[in-house]
């Protein structure tokens, strides 16, 4: 992953000050079962074998491919031909994420699962695997890295996934509208203020009392720690898990005041 000073600077800070991850001292009954029976579910599941040894497989995948980079998150790569090992090694989330946003599903159930960012099809897998019946809606701008996604899914034998290709500027609209409302959604596609409150306010209409926004990588940079401080903000925002890496939006109508915790993961 990269990880600059300021991104290793930010961690710091976050690990000092966060809450120490057990659940000790927090008062709201959501957030302390988050923290119990979701974030430490220590449990294997039955689905993260196939889907590691997929991982392996891409990290060790030498084939290039020409992509098409529509957001701000290559950094490092700025050749438009990459080798899939490359994208594998730079964008998948790690091992301990994936589970994380798999047993969220999980526990939560949803109905529908809508991300903004396939890339490989890694976590897309654990969504749909946490929950066969859940209808997935993945998004992915660049169609090499969306052809091989949907490969990875027809080799997990995971029909419950529908791809969407195309810049999420005329993508987003019609997903949403396929899945009516919004139960839980990924948004990892574009690290930017401006694109990330856009998508935030788009998909506002279809959520309800129940509804998960994931925000990835919220820290990565100064863009994106704006955006989620304004989101936190929003009037329709009462409750907020920040674990770094991503933050989490839950709207719950009992909630009535703000909360907004930092938990350490």
């Amino acid at each position: 992953m990269y990880f600059p000073f300021q991104l290793g600077a930010r961690y710091l800070k976050y690990y000092l000050t966060a809450s120490n991850g057990r659940g000790h001292g927090v008062h709201s009954p959501f957030v302390y079962e988050f923290i119990t029976q979701v974030m430490n579910d220590d449990r294997h599941f039955y689905a993260y074998r196939s889907i590691e040894d997929l991982r392996k497989t891409l990290l060790s995948d030498t084939r290039e491919i020409i992509v098409e980079d529509l957001g701000a998150g290559s950094k490092i790569n700025k050749s438009n031909k990459r080798k899939v090992c490359d994208i594998a090694r730079l964008s998948l989330k790690s091992k301990k994420l994936a589970q994380l946003l798999f047993r969220i599903v999980d526990h939560y159930s949803p109905a529908s699962v809508l991300e903004l960012g396939t890339s490989l099809g890694i976590t897309t897998a654990y969504f749909a695997s946490a929950k066969t019946e859940a209808k997935v809606i993945t998004m992915e701008g660049a169609a090499s890295v969306a052809e091989l996604a949907v490969q990875h899914f027809q080799k997990l034998k995971l029909g419950n996934i529908e791809m969407l290709q195309g810049n999420f500027d005329r993508t987003l609209s019609e997903a949403i509208a396929r899945v009516g409302r919004i139960d839980l959604a990924f948004i990892d596609g574009n690290h930017r203020y401006e694109p990330t409150i856009r998508y935030f306010n788009e998909m506002l209409p279809a959520l309800h009392p129940g509804s998960m926004l994931i925000f990835d990588d919220i820290h990565w940079s100064t863009e994106m720690q704006q955006a989620w401080e304004e989101i936190q903000q929003h009037p329709s925002v009462t409750l907020t898990i920040d674990l770094f890496f991503i933050g989490i939006v839950v709207f719950r109508q009992e909630n009535k005041a703000k909360e907004h915790f930092t938990i350490r993961f």
